[in-house]
């Protein structure tokens, strides 16, 4: 392997026999990759050495959290092939012609099962629908979608009539996905996690019920169900030798954010283990509220026959060992984990600062004074990061920084889907792909002027009456659609959805029509169209309508260009950001606000052992993001907003519970401004200046 490998990779990489296809593969490993050990590079040189023993590409199944996250994983290992090659012909003194090395190394280019569990959910599932009774045009509901297919529901069956306040809509779905993903039963899911909702049991599960007809009518799958088909259809021995029989190996990033399903799949694929090599930290493990479960990764080992060997990855590179002294420090305490410490080659005087502050407004200040001080030492605003819990939490700051002209990017705003011309346009052209998507059929008909709910449902009863049938609806009469936008966007579906209009123009003929209403639905409409027409160009990527529409919501852009603050315009830009949407990030300084009791850990989780370990879990996140320094700010009071009309109250910031004794000798504790009293204040302050126990005792003579 290429010597950019260290020893701790080389041999989580190379580990196994690797034979040729059909024979016993490389027995299961866990690589456990602490914050900033090179978990990526570890990755891609085991998909390389794979490549080179001999393994077919195309019989490795890369799974990873994002599509981005593949991509960089392939392109590396292509490096790694081609750099391998290069290193072995100098060692045999021969030249090597570069058009081999290119072919060589280009065979990475043919792992061409890689991607995010559900992209590659839908891709099988649609490989094997018939064999599932699966229509294989099913559409893919984003959550959005999902959401309001529910609230439709709830008011079908009334639920919304109740003398008691019922469930809203994203607290319906919220408890649906969790029943589905923790594979958890209607009871147990209430109890646990929604304990107000209880008295709903029954009405929610008719609701959930007509949730997954309507589904199956309207030929769509939401978001969990990619994984909880896929997780069934590997339950069929029959089905699954078949997907197993596709693949010699498959790797596994980011293990600890799995939820049940997921880690199923994967067992149930894979039952020996031969093959599977997974990658995650236990101690990153902070989406329990997405359902992952850190006892997929805590039970890796056990799972199989023999177990899973386990390869722990402790150099560090990117922070300073003060700072790995303390997250270890973190680390030591939980009651549980592989407890992989942290070591770095990076030495540092300086450790870690514990900054007591008085308040919100003292915080914000300090953080001020450091970011100018950084900026004019020559650390720009964008190696310097802001992490916090909530968002209210940089609410003083966000003032501070406009007063003092301080451009920042807060992470976590408006994403690029669920703006609601971007959903318009795409509902449009998921409704001429899907005739039974009813959800955006409706959306796209209320965007007419004087098209109602009312009418809008007459109409599409019409065209399932019709049998789906576009060309129908030029026959639906009504006096409100007497005008071109109606029969424009009944010509606009039927030349979709039977491709009169070839794939490359679909997405423009939606915008053509769309851009005039978009006019005047929305404020602002040249910056949303240029949104749409975004759309329009990225559309062109994609080999078919199917493609696009699928991938579009399985890895969705950020954010909305179009919706962007002028912070963006400058070339230099703090950051703001939460932390889980920090992890995997890293910067130079990074300022971690409110370190008190009631944020770290959260006041909800205290009383949940469970809970609380992932409290711990993710302030050791927060704490790796540091390369250089690292400011945890403590102010002793702070502004805790209440609900609706009562406002807020301040509360005193009692020291956080995962500050001990061993933790504390880790850190360096200094005041706010910094008050403290010098020698010589003190010195001055020893001379008798006036007898004052003489006045005091005066007053009673």
């Amino acid at each position: 392997m290429p010597q950019v490998c260290t020893e701790e990779q080389r041999q989580a990489a190379e580990y196994g026999d690797v034979l040729a296809q059909g024979g016993v593969s490389s027995p299961p490993q866990l690589i456990i990759a602490g914050a900033g050990t090179g978990k990526t590079n570890t990755l891609a040189h085991r998909a390389a050495f794979l490549i080179m023993n001999g393994v077919d590409p195309q019989r490795i199944l890369l799974m990873t959290f994002s599509r981005r996250a593949a991509t960089e994983l392939s392109v590396r290992a292509q490096r790694i092939v081609a750099q391998t090659l290069k290193q072995a012909a100098k060692e045999e003194g021969r030249a090597t012609e570069s058009a081999s090395v290119t072919a060589a190394a280009s065979q990475t280019d043919q792992l061409s099962w890689m991607g995010t569990f559900h992209s590659v959910a839908n891709r099988l599932l649609r490989q094997y629908a018939p064999s599932i009774g699966l229509d294989a045009d099913f559409s893919i509901m984003d959550r959005s979608d999902a959401a309001d297919m529910m609230d439709v529901l709830r008011h079908k069956l009334e639920l919304n009539q109740q003398q008691k306040r019922f469930p809203k809509k994203a607290t319906c779905l919220d408890i649906y996905s969790r029943c589905v993903n923790a594979q958890q039963s209607l009871d147990q899911v209430l109890e646990a996690d929604f304990p107000w909702c209880s008295d709903w049991h029954d009405e929610l599960k008719q609701l959930f019920r007509a949730y997954t007809e309507a589904k199956q009518h309207q030929l769509s799958l939401d978001y969990d169900d990619l994984l909880l088909y896929w997780f069934h259809l590997s339950s069929e021995e029959s089905i699954a030798e078949r997907v197993r029989g596709l693949f010699d190996h498959i790797l596994v990033d980011e293990y600890q954010d799995t939820n049940k399903l997921q880690a199923g799949i994967v067992h149930r694929l894979f039952p020996d283990g031969r093959g599977v090599t997974v990658v995650g930290d236990d101690a990153q493990s902070i989406y329990a509220f997405r359902c992952a479960d850190v006892d997929n990764i805590l039970s890796f080992p056990e799972a199989f026959n023999p177990p899973a060997r386990v390869f722990p990855l402790s150099e560090n590179f990117r922070s300073v060992q003060p700072i790995l002294d303390l997250s270890n420090a973190i680390l030591n305490e939980s009651k549980e984990g592989y407890k992989n410490l942290l070591h770095s080659q990076k030495a540092a005087a300086i450790k870690p600062l514990l900054v007591s502050v008085e308040d919100a407004e003292m915080q914000s200040k300090y953080i001020i004074e450091k970011l100018l001080e950084n900026r004019e030492a020559g650390i720009d605003l964008k190696r310097q990061a802001v992490l916090y819990r909530s968002s209210h939490h940089t609410d003083q700051l966000e003032i501070e920084l406009r007063r003092h002209d301080i451009p920042y990017v807060k992470h976590g705003g408006l994403k690029f889907l669920d703006s609601a011309h971007v959903k318009d346009a795409l509902c449009l052209l998921r409704w001429a792909d899907n005739p039974k998507h009813r959800i955006s059929g409706f959306r796209v008909l209320k965007l007419l002027p004087g098209v109602g709910p009312k009418l809008a449902e007459k109409i599409l009863d019409y065209l399932e009456l019709h049998d789906f049938d576009f060309a129908s609806l030029q026959t639906f009469s009504s006096s409100r659609l007497d005008n071109d936008n109606w029969r424009d966007l009944v010509a606009l579906l039927g030349d979709v959805h039977n491709h009169v209009t070839p794939w490359v123009e679909q997405m423009q003929r939606v915008c053509s029509w769309y851009q005039p209403l978009l006019e005047t639905l929305y404020e602002d409409p040249y910056a949303r169209g240029g949104d749409v027409e975004q759309l329009a160009m990225i559309s062109q990527q994609s080999p078919s309508r199917e493609r696009f529409l699928s991938e579009l919501i399985l890895d969705p852009p950020a954010t909305s260009g179009g919706l962007c603050t002028d912070s963006h315009k400058d070339d230099d830009f703090l950051i703001l950001s939460t932390i889980h949407s920090a992890k995997g990030q890293e910067w130079h300084d990074v300022f971690l606000l409110n370190v008190a009791d009631g944020n770290f850990p959260n006041e909800y989780a205290i009383n949940d052992p469970k809970a609380l370990e992932e409290e711990r879990r993710l302030f050791y996140v927060a704490l790796t993001r540091a390369q250089q320094n690292l400011h945890l700010i403590q102010p002793l009071k702070y502004w805790v907003p209440e609900q609706q009309r009562f406002g807020g109250k301040h509360v005193y910031g009692a020291k956080s519970r995962f500050l001990s004794k061993s933790v504390m000798r880790c850190l360096e504790a200094v005041p706010y401004p910094d008050n403290r009293l010098t020698p010589d204040d003190i010195k001055a302050g020893e001379q008798v200046l006036s007898d004052i126990k003489s006045k005091v005792m005066g007053m009673w003579d």
